[in-house]
């Protein structure tokens, strides 16, 4: 091989000192909160961020006081023990994924009724439920968190999200950053929107509502709000509570949420947890319940339900990723009806 020129051997080092210098930094997101509903699959890009107001590591709390009073407790300081490198957005959806940029959507006239879009979503883990599919249901909607990212919500709705359930709180201290923005986008687009709690094992129940309340606006027009008890294997509690004790705490949760919104909150849950805590208990609350594989009578036989989420992968315009895939258990007529009363 020829011996480099001096030229040449001074070119190639100052290429070397230009890669390094611009390959060496990578951003940094704060890591988010670990707790998260359902079966939605975390996406790999990352999610819009915000200034949260607190951490996603829930400090473990003291033997609950049931009876809990006083001021809510202050937010503590977001310190996340660690922080994991960010990557880049895809910067277009798939062709598949395409849809119109202005669809027409469709306002109820004042004091009428809005408009049901039936069905339009796909699934990319389809099921067969048979002859009691969710499909033969009318009014489908949908369940989101901050993991979806930044929403188009006029598109979600023409494709058949006639409602919506937006993550707000956990613990006693975590905002997802992402609700106000949804809950507010959700309404413009026409959806009817509620809020839910994911329920925290080593926090009050008290502070938990309290919490909930400093974060959720009271509005005449909201669904009822919810409360997701669940195991969460990534959660940082590891408590499980006597089935008991859980019953309790729900109950202290609920009953301050229902005396401040004037409505009595929805329980989501799953099969593993229903069967060690909820068989049988709180008949006179509404079930909101995850079946992803089978109608929901064969796994909770006996239990009325009010939402049945039948599938966390969804897929839809107006939405990078997979989704959860709601339905309302009843007609057009009966959806008008459960509204109505829960605006009056």
């Amino acid at each position: 091989m020829r011996r480099l020129s001096g030229l040449s051997a001074i070119f190639l080092a100052c290429v070397a000192l230009s890669a390094c210098g611009f390959g060496g930094g990578r951003d940094r997101a704060e890591r988010p909160s670990r707790e998260t509903t359902s079966s939605v699959v975390r996406p790999a890009s990352p999610v819009p961020s915000t200034n949260i107001v607190a951490g996603d590591v829930q400090p473990a709390a003291p033997q609950e006081a049931l009876a809990w009073a006083g001021p809510p407790p202050e937010p503590q300081a977001f310190m996340p023990a660690e922080r994991a490198a960010g990557m880049p957005v895809p910067s277009e959806r798939p062709i598949a994924m395409l849809a119109p940029d202005n669809p027409a959507i469709e306002t109820a006239p004042q004091g009428g009724r809005a408009r049901i879009y039936s069905h339009r979503f796909r699934d990319a883990k389809p099921i067969n439920f048979g002859k009691r599919s969710p499909r033969k249901l009318a009014v489908h909607g949908v369940d989101v968190s901050r993991w979806q990212g930044d929403i188009d919500w006029v598109k979600l709705r023409t494709q058949g999200a006639n409602f919506a359930y937006i993550k707000a709180t956990d613990g006693g201290d975590h905002l997802d950053p992402m609700f106000k923005k949804n809950w507010r986008r959700a309404q413009a687009a026409g959806l009817k929107r509620g809020a839910y709690h994911f329920f925290y094992w080593c926090r009050t129940a008290g502070e938990q509502a309290d919490w909930f309340i400093r974060n959720v606006p009271r509005e005449p027009d909201a669904l009822p709000p919810v409360i997701d008890v669940e195991w969460n294997g990534e959660s940082s509690c590891k408590r499980r509570p006597s089935p008991e004790r859980v019953r309790e705490k729900m109950q202290v949760f609920m009953d301050k949420l229902e005396r401040h919104y004037g409505q009595r909150p929805i329980i989501y849950t799953a099969p593993d947890f229903y069967r060690d805590n909820l068989k049988g208990a709180f008949p006179n609350h509404p079930f909101w319940l995850r079946s992803v594989a089978a109608h929901p009578s064969k796994v909770y036989p006996g239990r009325k339900w009010l939402f049945w989420q039948y599938s966390g992968s969804g897929l839809s315009h107006g939405v990078d990723g997979r989704i959860d895939l709601n339905v309302f258990n009843g007609g057009e007529e009966d959806w008008h009806n459960w509204v109505a009363a829960r605006s009056s």
